[in-house]
């Protein structure tokens, strides 16, 4: 009998194209079932990713691992296992892919089989980037991304939606291109070292790759990553991608595709090249395009007029500490990091959502055209309100832990990183104070005194972001726990002896060279 526990992760990663296969079968006649198997199966997927943060020990490295031969003739396996960070993203997946697929029920009437197969297909892949532990599996994955979201954007956006999916396409498909260079030269470095080909990446992290070798291969992960964050000035895609986009399609771009360029970062670049990571140059640099991003995204803003281009670029800000931490290259910058994705995951996920609702009642984004919605949408009002505190980082909401790690991190490095932060702080506090102010206070006008509150169905789409928000903001402690060892390993691969030199515990509880090899054993 199978043991369905040690095949989990295939559970979850093969579960949406489940649902997709059976979604085809039923006939485009009847789109209150295609609706309802959409919503109830990605329901159901969420259940396996529960079973994984029930079951996963915070003391342990890659879990759940799962091993079979691939193309055994170039050194491919189909390799899959989750550490922490993993863990978040793949449950942070999960949940927003049921939430998107719920919040298009009544904003979807043309083409549902389609529409719906997509975002399933996008969610299985979305997953495979998360848990793939092969270099080559994980890049397959990266690339599957593209069609689905690509399709979305270009059939159920706006007006300029072919513009805007060519343009998301071409960005992030050069950026791919250039960073299977990288995986390339990694590849060939390993064989030359070693006699073997081997895309595992606990083998690639065992490859000697000289200082020089380490430069070129990390700019080449940087165009790749780069542009998925999206880190200025790779980022003029997404404004387009999001303004376009339908309303569901903006949720999971923000929310979970943009986290891959993050996750890359931290998963790649830094253990793999850790000697490029810290070299001064690369980390001065990176921390000034993450700097700009910050300061800039708030600032244009502020000039937006276009409430869904708003927050578009409100995630070149936000997205903007999440680098930054990264390349704090200390605990506390990587792991504010590391939740700090989920915050704005959650955060700019909700945003996304509050537009989409005022969108389907008023087919406008203009800011202009609201003002008072306090008066007719009270429930609406109040959820806006928490959403944007929360995106703001106020204290007892997720956004206030994740930047404060951050800023203790970049404080750590540069009292000059530390004030910018601040000032981007205080930026995003301005325009998202401004929004509200603009559209839920004031007079009412005609047009907007008859708008209906949210219904149920709105409310349920809401409710699970609203708890994940206070949950984070008010006891972030089991996030931290699960998140205390990834970060932990990254800081020792980049600078051994971190810990030690420093008089602190050592969360992975042993010496640089002994905790490589056991990341190695537990990711084979």
């Amino acid at each position: 009998m199978v043991n369905l526990a040690s095949h989990i992760l295939s559970i979850v990663l093969f579960a949406p194209l489940a649902g997709l296969l059976v979604l085809l079968l039923i006939p485009s006649s009847k789109p209150k079932a295609i609706k309802l198997w959409a919503n109830a199966w990605s329901l159901l997927c969420c259940l396996p990713c529960l079973w994984l943060v029930l079951n996963f020990d915070s003391a342990k490295d890659f879990q759940f691992v799962e091993r079979a031969d691939w193309i055994p003739s170039i050194g491919a396996s189909y390799s899959l296992a989750i550490d922490g960070y993993s863990l978040l993203l793949v449950a942070l997946t999960g949940l927003l892919g049921f939430l998107a697929i719920l919040s298009s029920w009544n904003a979807i009437d043309t083409r549902l089989k389609e529409y719906y197969a997509n975002f399933l297909f996008l969610q299985a892949s979305m997953l495979g980037v998360f848990m793939a532990r092969d270099f080559l599996l994980f890049f397959v994955f990266w690339e599957l991304g593209l069609v689905p979201m690509y399709f979305i954007i270009a059939i159920w956006g706006g007006p300029r939606r072919v513009y805007a999916a060519f343009k998301f396409l071409v960005y992030t498909f050069i950026g791919s291109v250039v960073m299977f260079l990288g995986i390339l030269a990694l590849y060939f470095l390993h064989q030359r070292e070693f006699g073997s080909y081997s895309f595992a990446i606990p083998e690639l992290l065992r490859t000697t790759v000289s200082g020089s070798q380490q430069w070129w291969i990390f700019w080449a992960f940087f165009l790749g990553f780069a542009v998925k964050v999206p880190m200025w000035p790779l980022h003029t895609w997404l404004p387009d991608a999001h303004t376009e986009a339908p309303t569901a399609g903006s949720v999971i771009l923000a929310s979970v595709l943009l986290k891959m360029g993050t996750y890359g970062f931290l998963r790649f670049s830094l253990p793999l090249l850790p000697n490029a990571a810290k070299d001064p140059v690369i980390v001065n640099a990176m921390a000034l395009l993450s700097l700009v991003a910050i300061v800039y995204g708030a600032l244009v803003c502020l000039m937006q007029k276009d409430w869904k281009k708003l927050i578009a670029y409100s995630s070149v800000s936000h997205l903007g500490f999440c680098t930054l931490g990264i390349f704090a290259l200390n605990p506390a910058g990587i792991a504010g990091s590391m939740l700090q994705q989920i915050n704005h995951g959650i955060s700019t996920g909700m945003l996304f959502l509050i537009v989409g609702v005022v969108y389907e009642r008023r087919h406008t984004r203009e800011i202009s055209e609201y003002g008072g919605l306090i008066r007719a949408m009270p429930v609406f009002t109040m959820v806006f309100f928490i959403t944007a505190l929360s995106s703001m980082g106020m204290p007892a909401l997720n956004g206030f832990i994740g930047e404060f790690s951050i800023l203790q991190g970049a404080y750590q490095m540069s009292l000059n990183w530390a004030i910018w932060c601040a000032v981007g702080i205080a930026l995003g506090a301005a325009y998202l104070i401004w929004l509200f102010q603009r559209t839920m206070l004031g007079e009412i006008s005609e047009k907007n005194a008859k708008l209906p509150d949210l219904s149920l169905r709105e409310i349920a789409v809401f409710a699970p972001l609203l708890v994940c928000a206070f949950w984070i903001g008010i006891y972030p402690k089991p996030f931290f726990r699960v998140l205390e060892r990834p970060a932990a390993q990254i800081v020792e691969r980049v600078s051994p002896g971190y810990f030690a030199e420093r008089g602190l515990a050592n969360p992975i509880g042993a010496t640089p060279a002994s905790a490589g090899a056991a990341a190695d054993a537990t990711g084979r």
